[in-house]
């Protein structure tokens, strides 16, 4: 800051607009961003610099209203975080573009049923596919997003849990139940893997989040399943649904799933709209 005034960062005139961002890069690795996060960030700000030369006020509420007119709040939100994150990488404090206010929902919506988990599990186990067999069950039984899934070694394995660190360097312990972590010990001894990344892809690397989005959809469509609704996150959704049915404190859940605000984790207290109509259906005879 110089003056009590933000700096104006000028973008050196080129064609593409380009932009070194290997240091925010940086930022957010060290910040323990997972990877989905950082390639989102970074490409808002190679956006916004595809727009835009100069980095001020004026030409980041013009950003904004251009978010507005080509995106859905949930991704307007999403490419302002980047851009926040952004500024306050660069140490500028008096630029932030505030948040769009959403409307939020009265029901909570893409979440596979318990039956439909049941048998995506019975189905994959009954074909051998042990490796998503294992997957599906440890997003369902801790609620662990995807990103940090694949971060799961056959040592978290051993011991029960796996501590993660977050931005802001905040801890978050994720439990491994009894009966899954004895399950995946059989699993392991079969495969003869003691060491390394619980899940693997089919050249012995570390699998991708990307991969397992891909391969879910192949597996819903082969067992004539609702695609919409086998993602990662839906077996998430499923973990907490589940944990608050079965009598779960939220202040728990909330810890558990990683939220800042117990008040994200109240949606799970809340009925899908097909158990809301369901419910009226059965209430309303009049």
């Amino acid at each position: 800051l110089m003056g009590g005034r933000a700096i104006i960062y000028h973008l050196p005139d080129s064609d593409e607009h380009q932009v070194d961002l290997s240091d925010f890069r940086d930022y957010l690795i060290f910040h323990n961003m997972a990877d989905s996060t950082i390639h989102v960030y970074l490409y808002a700000i190679e956006q916004f610099y595809s727009l835009y030369s100069i980095l001020n006020s004026t030409n980041l509420q013009l950003y904004k209203v251009y978010l507005l007119e080509h995106y859905k709040p949930q991704t307007v939100n999403l490419r302002i975080r980047a851009i926040n994150c952004y500024l306050e990488h660069l140490g500028i404090t008096d630029m932030r573009i505030p948040m769009i206010h959403m409307q939020q929902k009265h029901y909570l919506d893409k979440i596979i049923s318990e039956a439909d988990y049941e048998y995506l599990k019975s189905c994959l186990k009954r074909d051998g596919e042990y490796l998503y067999y294992f997957i599906i069950r440890y997003m369902a039984c801790t609620g662990m997003r995807v990103s940090e899934l694949v971060q799961v070694t056959t040592c978290d394995v051993y011991r029960g849990y796996k501590d993660l660190f977050s931005k802001g360097h905040k801890s978050r312990r994720i439990f491994i139940p009894s009966q899954l972590r004895d399950d995946t010990m059989s699993w392991l001894a079969r495969e003869g893997r003691p060491e390394g990344y619980l899940f693997l892809n089919r050249f012995g690397d570390r699998i991708t989040a990307a991969g397992i989005r891909g391969q879910l959809k192949k597996f819903a469509a082969r067992y004539g399943m609702n695609v919409s609704l086998v993602f990662p996150h839906s077996f998430r959704h499923r973990f907490a649904k589940s944990f608050i049915e079965h009598g779960g404190d939220i202040a728990m859940l909330s810890d558990l799933l990683g939220h800042e605000s117990i008040e994200t984790t109240r949606i799970y207290l809340r009925r899908s709209s097909s158990e809301q109509a369901r419910m009226v259906n059965e209430i309303v005879d009049w």
